[in-house]
């Protein structure tokens, strides 16, 4: 008896101890966020000393000085460019690639060199590549435009691709490509039409680290921009200094917050595609 209501104490302690784990996990996790967007609206004054936890007022001042005095939207219109560009042509090659690497019968058994060859190039600090990379666009004279950073972030999210949809090109059934030139199909049809739809799943997926990593790039612009019209958000959030090399702090949450809010959106696009894809991939016989 006595050893069947320690058991039954134990569970019930357990039980009525995971929820304040968990409250506690969340408010661990969701107090930057909150913090982030309080310094946004406070004004500067109660930005000075210690700062209550409760905001004392309410000011949108940091976000139309943003894009008023600090050519924020200026900012915001070229990562989207970068961004967007870089990954419609990162996926072009890299789905290309992966999937040759994947059907493609090599002579020599290159393939998993090949694919690891690729992956050494993501896995290798961003650093190691600035000098190489800063000595061909200064030849190719495209220096002072966003070519540069949009070529880097290409670069580097091509392997990470290549890598990580050879996987699901592999798990594929050959049948299905086999019926598919049975009934005519070109190698383009079969790529666009067939095998693409199947693999949704993963594209949604890489789509959204492929996006992320563009939208957050900070190394290659901060060494390949070299005029305030080409900075992308990292960039513009990082010179946020007044004339006494002050940071404004309430001005830097608010472009955070205003810098989260398009991979939000693009997280909710793609995941769509990734839950359509998951409950739609089966394929028929």
């Amino acid at each position: 008896m006595n050893k069947s209501k320690n058991t039954a104490v134990k569970k019930k302690f357990r039980f009525s101890i995971r929820p304040i784990i968990a409250a506690i996990l969340v408010i661990y996790t969701l107090f930057p966020i909150y913090w982030l967007i309080s310094l946004s609206f406070r004004n500067n004054e109660e930005l000075v000393g210690a700062v209550p936890l409760i905001p004392q007022s309410f000011s949108l001042k940091h976000y139309i000085a943003l894009f008023t005095e600090k050519g924020f939207g200026v900012a915001l219109k070229n990562s989207l460019q970068v961004t967007f560009i870089a990954l419609i042509v990162s996926l072009a090659i890299g789905l290309c690639c992966a999937y040759v690497v994947a059907r493609h019968r090599f002579r020599f058994r290159i393939k998993k060199p090949l694919t690891y060859w690729a992956m050494l190039v993501r896995v290798l600090p961003p650093v190691a590549f600035t000098i190489p990379l800063y000595i061909m666009f200064s030849r190719m004279g495209v220096l002072q435009s966003k070519i540069p950073t949009t070529l880097a972030c290409i670069f580097i999210n091509v392997p990470l691709i290549i890598w990580f949809m050879v996987n699901f090109f592999q798990e594929l059934p050959e049948e299905v490509e086999e019926s598919a030139k049975i009934d005519g199909a070109s190698e383009w049809q079969l790529f666009i039409r067939i095998v693409l739809p199947l693999v949704a799943p993963g594209i949604a997926a890489i789509a959204m680290l492929t996006f992320m990593y563009a939208w957050n790039e900070y190394t290659y612009s901060v060494i390949f921009v070299q005029t305030p019209a080409n900075y992308t958000v990292p960039l513009a959030l990082a010179v946020l200094n007044t004339e006494d090399n002050l940071t404004q702090f309430g001005q830097v949450a608010a472009g955070g917050i205003i810098s989260v809010i398009p991979i939000m959106l693009f997280v909710i696009f793609a995941q769509g595609y990734l839950l359509q894809g998951l409950s739609s991939g089966a394929v028929k016989e």
